[in-house]
C-alpha cells in the first residue's frame, strides 16, 4: 500500500514525515544546507525508512515563499524545485505545494483550549479573521477566516516583509541604524534568526559599546519582546479582525503543534511577557479604541 510524504521547508530546516493512517510517523529532520535539492534530501529521508522511488504515491509539501507556476524559489534558501522535473525524479503521481504559513494557519483549527494564551482582557470574537505570525530563518505570516460549518479559508501571504513598526524614538534610531546596512527594514528584517544579531549590533553601535560573542544586554531582549506584539498589531488592523479578535494570540509553537504533534511551547512565547507583548499589540493609534 502507498504511502504519502509530507514536509516543511524552511530556510534553515527541512522536515519530512509519512502520513499513514491519519498519523504522522518517521518525522526527520534536515538541514538545507546539507543537500542541493529538496529531491536529494526526499531521496535520502525515502531510503532511510526503505522506501524506493515509487513507493510513494502523493507529496504535500509546506514551502517557505509565494506559490505559483511550475518552478517554486524559496525566499531564504538556494533550493528549487520544478512540479515537473520533481515528479519525474521521485516518481510522484501528486505534489501539492503550498505556502508555510498557509499550513500554519490551517493548523491554528486545531487547537485545543489550553494551547491558546491570553495575553490582552476580553473576550475573544472567533468569527472574526485570525493571524498567525512565526519568526525563524524569515518571518512568516498567514490569515484564517472562517466561513462556518467547520469550513476555513487560508490566505497566504508575505505580510514579514512589510515595513518594521516603529513606536519610539529610540526605536527610530534602531530602523536607521539597521537601515545604513539593509536599505529597507522589513518586519523580518529584525523579528528572524538573522535579524537578532542585526538588532543587537545596531543597539551596541548606538550606545557604543562593543558587541561580545553569546551576550544580549536588557535592552536588547526588552527590543525583541516588543516587535512581535507591535507586528502582530499592525497584522491584526490589516484584515480588520477589529471587536475582539486582537484579544487572544495562538502561541506560535502551538500553531505550530497543529501541523506537527509533539513539539513543545515556542520559547518566544515563553520569553515574551504577556503584559509588554499587548501593550505592542493594541498600540496602533486611533484603532487603539477598538474593544
Amino acid at each position: 500500500m502507498k504511502v504519502a510524504l509530507v514536509g516543511d521547508i524552511g530556510g534553515t530546516n527541512a522536515r519530512f514525515a509519512l502520513w499513514r493512517d491519519n498519523a504522522l510517523h518517521a518525522v526527520q529532520v534536515f538541514p538545507t544546507a546539507d543537500y542541493t535539492s529538496p529531491e536529494q534530501a526526499i531521496g535520502v529521508y525515502l531510503a532511510a525508512q526503505g522506501l524506493a522511488k515509487g513507493e510513494v504515491a502523493a507529496v504535500c509539501l509546506a514551502v517557505a515563499g509565494p506559490v505559483s507556476g511550475d518552478e517554486f524559489r524559496f525566499t531564504n534558501s538556494h533550493w528549487r524545485l520544478s512540479r515537473k522535473a520533481f515528479c519525474a525524479n521521485l516518481q510522484v503521481e501528486h505534489l501539492l505545494l503550498i505556502n508555510d504559513f498557509t499550513a500554519m494557519a490551517l493548523g491554528m483549527t486545531r487547537l485545543q483550549p489550553d494551547e491558546v494564551r491570553n495575553v490582552c482582557a476580553g473576550t475573544p470574537d472567533t468569527t472574526r479573521p485570525a493571524v498567525v505570525i512565526g519568526p525563524g530563518t524569515g518571518l512568516g505570516v498567514g490569515t484564517l477566516l472562517g466561513l462556518g460549518e467547520q469550513r476555513w479559508l487560508a490566505l497566504p501571504g508575505e505580510g514579514g516583509h512589510v515595513d518594521l513598526p516603529v513606536g519610539s524614538a529610540r526605536e527610530a534610531a534602531i530602523r536607521q541604524a539597521i537601515a545604513l546596512d539593509t536599505g529597507h527594514v522589513s518586519a523580518e528584517t529584525v523579528l528572524s534568526g538573522g535579524g537578532l544579531l542585526r538588532l543587537y549590533h545596531a543597539i551596541c553601535a548606538l550606545d557604543g559599546h562593543a558587541p561580545h560573542a553569546g551576550h544580549a544586554g536588557p535592552d536588547h531582549r526588552c527590543g525583541v519582546a516588543r516587535r512581535p506584539g507591535g507586528a502582530g498589531g499592525d497584522r491584526a488592523v490589516l484584515p480588520l479582525s477589529g471587536a475582539g479578535g486582537r484579544q487572544q494570540c495562538a502561541d506560535p509553537g502551538r500553531a505550530w503543534r497543529g501541523v506537527h504533534r509533539g513539539r513543545g511551547d515556542s520559547a518566544l512565547c515563553r520569553a515574551v511577557p504577556a503584559q509588554r507583548l499587548c501593550r505592542e499589540f493594541c498600540r496602533q493609534g486611533l484603532h487603539e479604541r477598538l474593544p
